[in-house]
This record gives structure tokens, sequence and C-alpha cells, in this order.
């Protein structure tokens, strides 16, 4: 028989996260200083800006009186297998709509089979399905609603990404873990739907800066526009001290070309942290290629939020594929990689 939900957190996060300066002569030349905000350590099944964002969201499902979480994603979704972890350990039932009906005949990857084993019971629908159920839900319109409560029953739905206002105010409490920030810093993330970048920047003392990497291609403006609803709607009002950078993506979402997984090994040999290459990775790189291109000034202090761990050892595949797209446009590829 399935607990009670608890309406506490039964999630033991390791908080403050820790910060690690990164002592790397090729930054020290134009002046720059880097250090990790290692979120990835904050809980081995539900790490980094995932439990940021969904604690909140979790939280609100119980007081609400939810016993069933619904949520959306890919085969490799990071946020479905959190989502599935941290609905066991609150005592909620947990759903997966995973975009492609292909999917569902065929042998689980480790990603899905982990939630499974969480107890999250998967749905694979078509992509244009998938596309559709989004649009309706970002649309507000009760019958996408209506439809899904009529499979499942009441649920409390979760975005795609677990982002939303209550998620990017998670993200805004991790500023509060770095006291001292001020004109010299730039605090940076990866950028898939925008929560934790929008949370970041509106936490932000005056004087710092945020700047995100799209790991999305074609994502230009969409992503903005994102960011700076999410503001509207949790703060009132927009902020001027952010930006997004789309040259990082590598051709898009999970792909890692040859560059990039240079880079990567690259930073992985030199600094001993294993680096998530769908996110972090180009997060990283796009670092490296702004402190390049002469974009981040001497004397700047950069923050780079790792939100995530790299894929178990051994684990199979991606959405996308190592080597399968070119050059990301970004000089940083080079930084690491000779």
């Amino acid at each position: 028989m399935r607990r009670p939900p608890d309406t506490t957190s039964p999630i033991r996060p390791r908080l403050p996260s820790p910060v690690r300066d990164v002592a790397d002569p090729w930054l020290a030349e134009p002046g720059v200083a880097l250090r990790l905000k290692r979120d990835d350590l904050i809980h081995p099944l539900v790490p980094g800006n995932k439990w940021r964002k969904l604690t909140p969201n979790l939280r609100a499902a119980v007081e609400q009186g939810h016993t069933r979480l619904l949520t959306f994603g890919g085969a490799y979704s990071n946020h479905i297998r959190a989502v599935a972890a941290a609905g066991a350990a609150y005592g909620l039932s947990t759903v997966g709509v995973i975009r492609g009906d292909e999917l569902a005949g065929a042998p689980r990857n480790w990603s899905l089979a982990r939630a499974e084993d969480h107890g999250m019971e998967l749905a694979f629908v078509t992509r244009s399905a998938y596309r559709e159920t989004l649009r309706g839900l970002s649309e507000d319109d009760p019958g996408t609603l209506r439809g899904l409560e009529e499979r499942w029953g009441r649920t409390y739905v979760l975005p795609e990404g677990g982002t939303n206002v209550l998620a990017a105010g998670g993200a805004a409490d991790l500023v509060a873990e770095l006291p001292d920030l001020g004109f010299r810093d730039v605090v940076c993330c990866a950028v898939g739907t925008g929560g934790t970048l929008a949370g970041i920047a509106a936490a932000l003392p005056a004087g710092a800066r945020a700047v995100g990497f799209a790991v999305l291609k074609g994502a230009d403006g969409y992503l903005e526009g994102e960011v700076a609803e999410l503001h509207r709607r949790g703060w009132g009002r927009t902020f001027g001290n952010w930006r997004i950078e789309h040259g990082c993506h590598g051709g898009g979402y999970g792909r890692v070309p040859a560059e990039l997984e240079a880079f990567a090994a690259r930073f992985e040999e030199r600094h001993g942290v294993r680096v998530e290459r769908r996110y972090v990775a180009k997060m990283l790189w796009g670092v490296y290629g702004l402190a390049e291109r002469g974009e981040l000034g001497p004397g700047s202090r950069v923050t780079a939020v790792i939100t995530g761990p790299p894929d178990p050892a051994g684990s199979a595949g991606s959405e996308g594929a190592v080597g399968s797209a070119g050059s990301a446009g970004s000089a940083g590829g080079a930084a690491l990689s000779t």
C-alpha cells in the first residue's frame, strides 16, 4: 500500500551545494576567474536544478490534496527520472508521458527503466500528440487538462522540464548561496526551458549578470520570451541583467559534436570533474568561448552552475549522438581540446 503523502520534504538535500574554484591558465590569461556551483551534488536521485525546481511544486501538489503527478519528457529525460524518484519519496504516484510511441514496445533504456523502478507509469504517445498536448496546456485549454484527467484521474500536471513560476522561484534560491556577488560576477547556466535562468536573474543583486547557454537549436527569441514571461508572471516585472547565448547547442538537443566531446573530456582530465554532455558541457564550452572572444573582461568572475550529473558510466545513448553534428561555432571548442 502506498504511504500517505508527506507535506514535509522527505528528500534530504545537500545544501548549500558546494562551490569550487577552478584554476585554469587558459582563463587566467584574459583575467577571468571560474568557480563551479556543484548543484549536481544536491541529491543522488533528484540532483541539481531538478531538486530546486521540483520541490516547490511537490509541496504545492501535496497541499492541494493531489496524490498523482503527471509530466512530460523524452526517452532520456532527466526531468522524468527526477519526478519518478521525488514522487516515490513523497508517496505520490507518477505518470510520465513520453515522446515517441515507437518506444512503447522497445526494450527500456537505462533512463526509462530507472523511472519505472521508482513506480512511474510510462505512457508513450506520438510526437504530434505530444506537441498538441503541450500546446494545449501552455494555452490553458481546459479540454486538454480534462482529457488527461479522464484517463488518469485528478492529477497535478508538471510541464515538460518542470518549468513554471514555482520552479523559477525555487531556482532563485540558489543565489542566496552565493552571498558575495557583485559587479564583476557573471552567473552562467544551461538553458533548456528557461526556468533556472529566470530564477537566477530575478534574484541577482545589482551589478551581477546572468548568461544562459541554449541547448536547443533554433530557439532564438523563443527562449527569451519564455524567460521574460516567467519574470512577468512570477515577479510582476522584467529584468535587464540576463541574456542567452545561442551558439553552443552543438547542433541541437542531445547532440554532442566531436569538438564538444573533446572539450568536455579535456576539462574532465584537467580538473577532475565529470561533465554531463547535453547541458553542462555546452554551458562550459560557451563560457570558454566568451572568454576567448574577450566578452568577459579582466577581473570577471564566472560562477558556472553544474545543473546535473553525467549519465551513469556505461549507459548507452542519448536522443542525439556524439559526433553527429558539426561545430557549434564557439571559439571555446579549441580551448581545452589541444
